[in-house]
């Protein structure tokens, strides 16, 4: 037997895992399995991008009083700001194969870095919570116009989520096989699509109504700034598990193009889909989904397609957000694999989905996750780049008393507390103001500046801040703790 099945078997074995799903959990991925390239991350990350949610949310912009050009720039604007960290944060999967919290601990410490697991596993379960409600919403809506009956809304989040759930367990060559036919479908669907709403039969849908559409008038700037201020705290939320899905990567080149670009095509394709539907109804729905079914005039076939459209959208991105919020149970808890975390945390997330006005309450809710994950985002930068010149000693990740970055009893306790501090900070600067900038760069410089005290006065400061490569293939699960 080779040593790739042996490891995996092993794995098995001691989670209790079913065959045939990703037995890799915190455990890093060994180098000949690290082939991944650019045009697969690109399905993956576009897949990613493009789903009800953003969709949803680009129509919202619209109803808010932005034109579509406003929305379209409003989605630009908040990738160019939302992936500063995540790319960053992204290197760490495709340099030593390990998942993105598993080097939180190199930041925090190895027994701080729970917080960010934690964190990550709420905001996992809250975005595949809300990916499930918006999804459903359109699934009834075009259900609605098949069968002439409403289907009970309930009914078809449990249905849906625990569709989703069942896919999500088996794990990433599942996610990449999906992407890769996804990726297709979607780009034919959303041609299809806009080219039905341009074509409609009512003068405000044609293209020159839509696109010359000027939404409200007045306080466009602070509204701008505001959305995308809220859509890139759901990219900053994202920035502990961006090494998740590089880690199976080749080189830093393919997950930079793949990344981005995917980034930039699919949030451009949301506002287009979201904002032109929502446009061409003079922003008196914010719904896009109602607005599309409309467009159908009753037609099966694109009834159906709309149907899968929005199967497919949601069925790649939650696939991924439970991807993620398993391996954040993962490192938790080192007794739990990652099949069983996805599991485990599916399930939490269908009751969620139940939740009444979690797709009303969105800008709160990413208002409170941006709080801390903007400062958490500075600091992790701050230290992983300037401090240790992207270099990580692997081993020690998984290590207690004698790691170089068990700091003091196993917490970073400077990180911590500029992470505390920035949660009050951002807070109280305004979104208009761009608060989860302000709050990432002045976080990460005063953590610069109390480290390089910390590290002439602390053995332990010193050792964590010190720049080592160090890597390994596949660490002994008995010694992954949480």
């Amino acid at each position: 037997m080779t040593e790739e099945p042996r490891v995996q078997e092993d794995l098995a074995k001691k989670y209790r895992q079913p065959k045939g799903v990703e037995q890799f959990g915190v455990e890093a991925i060994p180098d000949h399995l690290r082939t991944v390239r650019w045009w697969d991350i690109f399905a993956m990350v576009l897949n990613f991008v493009v789903n009800p949610g953003t969709i949803v949310i680009s129509g919202a912009l619209v109803a808010a009083g932005m034109s579509l050009w406003e929305a379209m720039l409003t989605g630009f604007l908040s990738i160019a700001v939302g992936f500063s960290a995540y790319l960053v944060a992204a290197t760490v999967g495709v340099d030593y194969g390990i998942p993105g919290l598993v080097s939180m601990r190199g930041v925090f410490g190895v027994r701080g870095a729970a917080l960010t697991s934690v964190l990550r596993a709420v905001s996992s379960v809250y975005w595949f919570a809300f990916q499930t409600a918006s999804g459903s919403i359109g699934i009834a809506a075009v259900l609605r116009a098949l069968l002439h009956r409403d289907i009970p809304l309930n009914v078809i989040v449990v249905c849906f989520a625990i569709f989703q759930i069942l896919v999500a367990t088996v794990g990433y060559d599942s996610l990449k096989a999906l992407s890769r036919v996804a990726f297709f479908l979607k780009i034919a669907f959303s041609v299809v699509i806009v080219v039905v709403l341009m074509t409609y039969p009512q003068s405000s849908y044609h293209p020159d109504a839509v696109f010359s559409f000027a939404g409200s008038t007045g306080g466009k700037v602070a509204l701008i700034a505001l959305w995308t201020t809220s859509m890139a705290a759901a990219w900053f939320s994202n920035f502990t598990d961006a090494a998740d899905f590089c880690r199976y990567s080749k080189t830093r080149v393919d997950m930079w193009l793949g990344t981005f670009m995917a980034a930039v095509v699919g949030q451009l394709i949301c506002s287009l889909l979201g904002g032109y539907a929502v446009a061409a109804v003079l922003g008196k729905s914010d719904n896009p989904f109602d607005v599309i079914v409309t467009a159908s005039q009753g037609a099966v076939w694109l009834l159906l397609m709309i149907l899968l459209y929005i199967v497919l959208d949601n069925w790649t991105i939650n696939v991924q957000n439970l991807y993620t919020a398993g391996l954040a149970v993962t490192s938790l808890f080192s007794r739990i694999g990652r099949f069983w975390g996805t599991l485990g945390v599916g399930v939490v997330g269908l009751g969620f989905s139940l939740a009444p006005g979690l797709i009303s309450g969105y800008t709160g809710y990413m208002d409170k996750l941006a709080a801390l994950f903007a400062p958490m985002a500075g600091v992790f930068i701050a230290h992983y780049v300037v401090l240790l010149r992207t270099k990580l000693d692997v081993p020690a990740l998984f290590g207690q008393d004698e790691s170089r970055y068990w700091y003091w009893r196993g917490f970073n306790w400077v990180a911590l507390f500029w992470v505390v501090v920035g949660y009050f900070v951002n807070t109280n600067v305004p979104a208009r103001y761009l608060n989860i900038l302000v709050t990432a760069v002045s976080m990460g410089a005063l953590y610069l500046v109390t480290m390089a005290i910390a590290t002439r006065r602390s053995a332990a400061a010193a050792a964590g801040a010190q720049p080592a490569d160090v890597r390994l293939e596949a660490p002994d699960p008995e010694k992954v703790t949480a």
